[in-house]
């Protein structure tokens, strides 16, 4: 009996310590993240390291940006919430090509058939666009902003993590300040004259009368306080609340006029993509109004037919876009044209790419401009970011961006975000060609002055995660990163 009850009493102990170990759990995950009672050492999701080993990978123009989405993977997010995450710090961190006032275009993958659109890659569409009156003696128009809500359309199709969650990385950044990366110091060093007439933009970007260069640091006070707003009262309040009504009212010192109507109306879209095929796999592009991607995939129909004629894929690209732009043709109808007169485009746009993959074979690739470097060049007052440039007075960019995967294994491939002004679609066409003929990730640069972010997986994903490469294009000053 005596033996009967020191086990029992062994037991109770035991249970006490199980139940004692839960509830300090409980109540403070930080205060044990490497604790699991039930054997597995990860820490709890929303932790950095709770995604054990494979994560997927990330690649964006600006290094800053790139951790955070490889740190969106890492804390349990998807390739989607690692996007937004990305996105969002572009603005913060590369705010010369990418703000809240700008606007672009994604594709996003999932191979789960029961996924947002069926397992077939789609395009997240938020063009920027001019408002309903554009002021007559504006001689900087501006477009409606349109990057927060294209990013929370993206994150409400296909994102796991919350959204308030991926604001909060560029929040921080903003606030606290982040050195000058090389990709932003080579913008400023572009734009500097006309860039510092504007007494906002000097405010942030110089530092004892000079402008930031790389290593300085670069806090962006307003701009956090407009992030902290998005993350507590939702997306929304810069397109119908409180900042769009500050928005509607400061506009037309940066541009505008934009009434509150304009912003209530700004919403972003879905559309099918542009497909082609290339052997079992097929390749998705991002459709017009981003004709960057028709003219990538005219390009890439050409590098099919003629793997070595970068010649003339380059000038099919341009000669389709530009009768895109003169209206009255389909995209169909272009792509199947042989006799497109060869012209030339007016000098276009600079724009940013990046792209995210995460273990399960989720997948975005996005492009987005403000229309000029740092868009108006002017900050909108006491918010902090710019606006983009109208497109109903400057060239918009040709937004490029590609997926590959296969419809049949359900499996990813590979992805191409394509920037570089007149480059840009056969930057596109040219990285995903290059990487599904020889498996690696872009194996040479693409011809310039195209630049290429490229993630592909040679024997697709799910499934072959050691066949995965990322790359960033190695004239600029990006960072490509993922892995266990």
């Amino acid at each position: 009996m005596a033996s009967a009850r020191n086990i029992h009493a062994i037991l109770a102990a035991w249970r006490a310590a199980v139940l004692s170990g839960l509830t300090l759990l409980n109540a403070s995950c930080g205060s044990l993240p490497g604790v699991n009672v039930f054997g597995s050492s990860a820490p709890p999701e929303g932790q950095l390291g709770h995604v054990q080993g494979f994560l997927g990978g990330v690649v964006a123009d600006e290094p800053h940006a790139a951790l955070i989405g490889r740190d969106a993977l890492s804390l349990g997010g998807n390739a989607a919430d690692a996007a937004v995450a990305i996105g969002l710090s572009l603005a913060v961190a590369l705010p010369s090509r990418a703000s809240l006032g700008a606007g672009g275009a994604c594709l996003a993958y999932s191979p789960d058939t029961k996924s947002a659109n069926g397992g077939v890659p789609e395009a997240i569409m938020f063009l920027p666009r001019p408002p309903s009156q554009e002021g007559a003696n504006a001689d900087r128009p501006a477009a409606l902003p349109m990057l927060a809500r294209g990013l929370y359309l993206l994150h409400a199709r296909y994102g796991r993590r919350p959204f308030e969650s991926l604001v909060v990385p560029a929040e921080r950044m903003a606030r606290f300040g982040i050195p000058v990366s090389r990709a932003l110091a080579n913008d400023l060093s572009v734009v500097a004259g006309p860039l510092m007439a504007d007494p906002g933009a000097q405010a942030i970007f110089s530092r004892n009368g000079a402008v930031l260069k790389e290593g300085d640091p670069l806090v962006q006070l307003d701009l956090a306080a407009t992030l902290t707003q998005l993350r507590v009262a939702g997306v929304g309040d810069l397109y119908q609340g409180s900042l769009a009504r500050r928005l509607a009212q400061e506009s037309p010192l940066v541009g505008g006029p934009m009434t509150f109507d304009d912003l209530r109306g700004a919403l972003p879209t879905l559309a099918a993509a542009l497909i082609e095929q290339w052997h079992s796999d097929k390749v998705a592009f991002l459709p017009p109004p981003a004709d960057g991607g028709l003219a990538a995939a005219a390009a890439f129909e050409t590098l099919r037919q003629n793997p070595n004629d970068l010649g003339q894929a380059a000038a099919r690209a341009l000669a389709v876009a530009a009768r895109w732009r003169q209206g009255g043709a389909t995209a169909d109808a272009l792509l199947k044209a042989a006799d497109l007169p060869q012209v030339g485009m007016p000098s276009l746009p600079a724009s940013t790419t990046w792209a995210t993959l995460d273990r399960n074979g989720n997948a975005v690739v996005c492009s987005v401009s403000l229309g000029n470097l740092f868009g108006t060049g002017r900050v909108v007052p006491g918010m902090g970011f710019m606006l983009a440039a109208s497109p109903a007075s400057v060239p918009p960019p040709l937004y490029a961006a590609a997926l590959a995967w296969n419809a049949n294994l359900h499996s990813f491939r590979a992805e191409v975000g394509g920037a570089g002004q007149a480059g840009a679609a056969l930057a596109t066409a040219d990285g995903m060609a290059n990487t599904l003929t020889t498996g690696a990730a872009m194996p040479q640069p693409v011809p310039d002055p195209g630049r290429a972010n490229v993630i592909g997986c040679a024997g697709y994903l799910p499934g072959e995660d050691r066949s995965c490469r990322w790359a960033t294009d190695p004239r600029g000053a990006g960072l490509a990163i993922g892995g266990s």
